[in-house]
């Protein structure tokens, strides 16, 4: 049982890391994007905005699929989807922006089920007392997926420029797909073959949030991702225009946010655990990073950088840190067998967050 567990926390992390670098790619490349389509750079947060709404719309829909197919098999046409996505994105020509907002519905579209898939298969293999540490470890995949976008693409643009970036990150998006594959067997394994795919079936995971906690949890989840993905998509265009940091540097502090982010997930996993319930904990979470964004909101470009450096870090590992300790908590109050679905739904109303965010924040 542990080595199916670890094998199934190995799996689904791999594939969160992928599809979260997949979706901050325009984050990170926008001032080369918006230079080359004359676009201000605010127009990223839009962009963003059709992510989450392709992302809000797939995971919801996502449990009838998970349930007929498998979690892992959903998970690799996931990847495949938003392979996709980002090479729609590189091929878009100068003159036709629409391609590259229908580049961002795929990898909406790609993004959204990953979140329930992986909850299907972690509910059933996590003992109870490492619920919170062992989500939140596999959450780590979001902000490690975004600092290695931080990390990796602005020197990759300067040396193949963004359109080949896109292209790297779509390889290796093919990559994961096929690794996922010799562990299909033996994760997915509680398929039901006559599930029916409707409108009805899709909207019915909504009935869960019927139960007042799951409705509390969505809904804090709508505000605290909005928080989340306006840092991330913004904090390379802030430091860039409004503090006059160059890219790299810009670039290095997303990635002390993420890095943070990933620190923070676990770590609040642990104390969810072994010192502190998970909605004070989450109440905790939220409250430290209210502080961190009026700090960052207030930041000179006189501060060192240093400073600014630290501070990305520690918003990070807040505003990014919260989300595995929130979705333990859905898995643990949803029925028996319905941790995928019910997580769905409570990721279809926190995806509206993220839908309203950037584009309002831009």
């Amino acid at each position: 049982m542990r080595h199916l567990a670890a094998i199934t926390l190995a799996a689904t992390l791999a594939i969160q890391v992928f599809i979260s670098l997949a979706a901050t790619c325009a984050a990170v490349l926008a001032p080369a994007v918006a230079a080359e389509f004359g676009l201000e750079t605010k127009w990223v947060g839009v962009f963003v905005g059709v992510v989450y709404a392709g992302a809000m719309t797939a995971s919801l829909a996502s449990a009838g699929f998970i349930e007929r197919f498998g979690a892992i098999r959903v998970s690799q046409a996931c990847v495949l989807v938003s392979v996709v996505g980002l090479c729609a994105m590189a091929l878009t020509p100068r003159g036709a922006p629409l391609i590259m907002a229908a580049a961002a519905l795929v990898l909406g579209l790609a993004y959204g089920p990953i979140t329930p898939a992986s909850s299907q298969l972690l509910v059933r293999t996590t003992p109870s007392s490492r619920m919170s540490l062992t989500f939140s470890i596999k959450q780590t995949g979001v902000p490690a997926g975004v600092a290695l976008a931080g990390a990796a693409l602005p020197s990759l643009e300067q040396a193949v420029g963004w359109r080949g970036s896109l292209g790297i990150v779509a390889a290796c998006g093919v990559l994961v797909a096929l690794a996922a594959q010799p562990i299909r067997a033996s994760l997915d394994t509680e398929l039901v073959h006559g599930r029916r795919i409707s409108i009805r079936a899709a909207l019915a995971p909504l009935a869960h949030l019927r139960m007042r906690a799951l409705r509390q949890l969505a809904l804090v989840s709508m505000a605290y991702a909005a928080v989340q993905v306006c840092l991330t998509s913004f904090l390379v265009v802030y430091l860039t225009e409004a503090l006059d940091y160059p890219l790299l540097l810009a670039g290095f502090a997303l990635t002390s946010a993420t890095a943070g982010g990933v620190a923070g997930r676990i770590v609040w996993g642990y104390v969810a655990d072994r010192w502190l319930p998970a909605r004070r904990t989450i109440a905790l979470i939220g409250a430290l990073a209210a502080v961190c964004g009026v700090v960052l909101a207030v930041a000179q470009p006189s501060w060192p950088a240093g400073a600014c450096l630290a501070l990305s870090a520690i918003f990070g590992a807040t505003a990014i840190g919260w989300n595995g300790v929130q979705l333990a908590e859905v898995a643990r109050l949803a029925p028996r067998g319905a941790a995928g679905a019910v997580t769905g739904a409570t990721g279809f109303v926190g995806f509206s967050g993220v839908v309203a965010g950037p584009p309002s924040f831009g």
